[in-house]
């Protein structure tokens, strides 16, 4: 299995850090979880009352000959039970409530971190694995929090409870039925240690299968193309199948704990009724004793039952909030400086000046990168694939920090910048444009309301958008499939450029690889909104393609991370170096039959 498909094991049962941490997402709701708290204790009391009304009944009343009480007892016993009932359903409802909003608050806290994270962090993570947090984990959290956790405390008040009534009753039946319990309590130990092993073995196959679902289904055009839907069915099955053997083992468990509980539920029955039978024909305790310890008994197997199960649910809780707490806990990476600031007005003038960068040391992308690129000019940088060009476009953007050097925007380092404002004016068109589901409309603006729906056709029609557009039935209302799959690869390139222009940066960055395979009829359309989005802006094109640099002032050629050459089309052409064995090649290649 790679690594993308694995997914963490449970840590420990119980850690304070972790519930320290889990406990602070409670205080807020403080008082309707100590409201919740009160209720746990009186339904644990009262628990008790309805067992006892009945052994006085019998005692009293039924055993005298008596019957003038019984419908007093009767009224008392139903009135507890709705009572209870009502505590019960209370305190539940409750606790689902405080575990909702206190889910709501994790979730927002990790999605708002999430997206502040730099793009380092989702190099090294996937997708489904980020996914997972905000809702796997975050709702495994919450079932404890709104059940387990009150359960947790409500069955084992009820136990205590419980076995007090025993020993204020009956102190010998008491002592008899604690020598069950105890191999009782070790068997359910290992009961739980085994299912939480099947367990946690189920969890990490789903997560196998889920990662390995999410690839295929995002490549299926890939797959039927070459046809490996066979292949890919073994490797399926595979995972299929040690899904099945984990389920299985959890089913086992869980079929052979129930079982064994209520075997030793029946054989302390059967010796509780014979010991506490021959003790009420020689007059040591009452019938209604008896019957109402018999009926403590019967309730005290079933908090235990429920324990276990808890328990577990405990663990996979404290697993989820480790893997949550560990996205939170991940560091931005890049980060604004106190005090960053932002620019009264843009000029548009860049600078690298001495950049370095590696993504990890000491694989050099970039080695003392330096050049200049005035406002307004429009500059194609060309080089080979990995000489760097991409990684420079992101470090212009700031989504990494460079190791040495520095990149100014009219003078001012970036790293001096706000993030937010730096992007603002940074206009990025890459040679994969993403599509929301969303509307066009929303698609141009992202959701941006300061960009209204006039500076949104203005926007379109500029780039050429307009023309399909304002075709399509609801125009621009027209909702897009997910990843813009009922639109064309012409057509999502124009609707990212329309996305550019109507943001109005004073700064261009365009990856024309995007152009890369669409028709010469929509590249020329895309061509003429290029122009107009570059026109009185500087512009920074990521070059493959001759008819992309025609119109540029300069170009820069990287090699192997450096810049070698710099200069125009005619000038880089007489030096015969680089640029002119790649024009050349590329040439040829364009002129060949």
């Amino acid at each position: 299995m790679s690594f993308y498909e694995e997914e963490s094991a449970y840590g420990k049962v119980y850690d304070r850090r972790v519930a320290g941490r889990l406990i602070g997402y409670l205080r807020p709701y403080g008082l309707q979880v100590i409201a919740s708290l009160l209720m746990m204790f009186a339904v644990a009391i009262l628990e008790l009352v309805p067992v006892l009304l009945v052994r006085t009944a019998i005692d009293d009343h039924i055993g005298q000959g008596r019957t003038d009480d019984l419908p007093v007892l009767a009224l008392i016993f139903m009135a507890v039970l709705g009572v209870t009932f009502v505590l019960r359903y209370a305190q539940m409802y409750l606790m689902a409530w405080v575990g909702q909003r206190m889910m709501v608050d994790l979730r927002m806290e990790l999605f708002t971190h999430i997206q502040r994270l730099a793009v380092a962090f989702f190099d090294r993570n996937p997708v489904g694995r980020v996914v997972i947090r905000l809702t796997g984990d975050v709702q495994q959290i919450e079932m404890v929090v709104s059940q387990g956790v009150i359960q947790i405390l409500t069955n084992t008040l009820m136990v205590i409870a419980i076995v007090i009534a025993m020993f204020a009753l009956d102190w010998k039946l008491a002592l008899l039925l604690m020598l069950f319990v105890v191999p009782l309590i070790y068997l359910v130990q290992r009961f739980a240690k085994a299912q939480r092993e099947a367990f946690r073995d189920q969890r990490v196959w789903m997560a196998r299968i889920n990662a390995y679902l999410n690839e295929l289904i995002t490549g299926v055009t890939i797959i039927q193309l070459f046809n490996r839907q066979r292949q890919n069915l073994s490797y399926f099955t595979e995972r299929n199948k040690g899904a099945l053997g984990a389920n299985m083992r959890v089913l086992f468990w869980y079929a052979a704990f129930e079982p064994t509980v209520v075997l030793f539920n029946a054989i302390t029955t059967g010796v509780i009724i014979w010991f506490g039978g021959r003790g009420v024909l020689e007059d040591s305790i009452t019938l209604g004793t008896l019957i109402a310890f018999l009926a403590f008994m019967q309730r005290f197997f079933w908090p235990v039952q429920q324990l276990s199960e808890r328990y577990t649910m405990l663990q996979g809780a404290m697993a989820s909030a480790e893997r949550i707490f560990g996205v939170i806990d991940e560091p931005e990476e890049v980060t604004d400086i106190p005090g960053a600031g932002t620019l009264e007005a843009v000029r548009g003038e860049i600078r690298f000046d001495h950049v370095w960068f590696a993504y990890g040391e000491p694989n050099w992308v970039l080695k003392d990168v330096s050049f200049s690129i005035a406002p307004g000019e429009k500059v194609a940088i060309v080089g080979a694939t990995g000489a760097g060009k991409s990684t420079m476009m992101a470090l212009l953007s700031r989504f990494y920090d460079v190791q040495r050097g520095a990149i100014l925007v009219d003078g001012v380092p970036i790293r001096d910048l706000q993030q937010r404002w730096l992007r603002r004016h940074v206009g990025t068109m890459l040679q994969d444009p993403w599509v929301f589901t969303d509307t066009i409309e929303e698609n141009i603006r992202l959701r941006d309301r300061s960009i209204s729906a006039e500076q949104i056709r203005v926007a379109a029609r500029a780039v050429g958008a307009s023309t399909f557009i304002e075709r399509l039935p609801e125009g621009y209302g027209t909702m897009l499939a997910e990843r813009g799959a009922n639109l064309s690869t012409g057509q999502k390139q124009l609707l990212a450029l329309a996305r550019v222009a109507a943001f109005n940066p004073e700064i261009v960055l365009v990856m024309d690889e995007a152009t890369a395979s669409i028709d010469p009829e929509t590249e020329a359309i895309i061509q003429r909104g290029l122009n107009e989005v570059m026109a009185g802006r500087t512009a920074i094109i990521i070059a493959h393609r001759l008819n992309t640099i025609r119109a540029v002032d300069r170009i820069i050629v990287l090699h192997q991370g450096e810049v070698v050459e710099d200069g125009s089309h005619e000038e880089l052409m007489a030096l015969d170096g680089i640029y002119a064995r790649l024009y050349e090649l590329q040439y040829r290649v364009q002129s060949a039959p």
